[in-house]
């Protein structure tokens, strides 16, 4: 495995662009999120019969505020951690590429499950979205140990959001 770069080893991304790379879509998945959700929480999700495992309706937000602050983190350090050049750097922008492949998986599950209704789909669209949390974690690691770090909890959130999913299609 080849040792990590040392910082002065790493070309400089402009604070800037990489702060706004990070962040933004981050915001756009979370906004997507919330126009989807919103509308259908009181009406057809709160009409669906859900597991006893179902957590209440106020820690989703809570849980989702908290995981994508981290989520935005581990892409500005990801985004921080570019190799100067060679194969290191094909890596990274295929960690990079996985990075933007999950979210917006991400980003289109709300609307699949919430705005329209199909819940079996989102099943499929979750499972795909945590296998590319798992592959950005595994190949963000070699690059930057906490950015990867980060993503775990997410992985755990959304193995555990799959299991509600598939439980929710089950019981209705």
């Amino acid at each position: 495995m080849p040792s990590a770069l040392h910082v002065s080893e790493r070309p400089s991304l402009p604070m800037l662009p990489r702060l706004a790379a990070a962040i933004l879509p981050v915001v756009a998945t979370a906004t997507i999120g919330s126009l989807a959700t919103g509308p259908n929480i009181e009406g057809w999700y709160a009409g669906l019969t859900k597991p006893s495992f179902n957590p209440p309706n106020w820690a989703f937000p809570v849980a989702w505020t908290i995981l994508y602050a981290m989520i935005a983190l581990s892409a500005w350090r990801l985004l921080g951690a570019m190799p100067a050049s060679g194969p290191m750097r094909r890596g990274w922008w295929l960690a990079l590429g996985a990075f933007f492949i999950q979210l917006a998986l991400n980003a289109a599950w709300t609307p699949v499950f919430f705005a329209a209704h199909a819940v079996g789909p989102a099943i499929l669209v979750s499972a795909a979205m945590l296998v590319m949390i798992l592959v950005t974690i595994a190949l963000s690691w070699r690059f930057d140990r906490l950015s990867a770090g980060l993503l775990v909890p997410y992985a755990a959130w959304v193995a555990f959001a799959t299991l509600l999913n598939a439980a929710i299609w089950r019981l209705n």
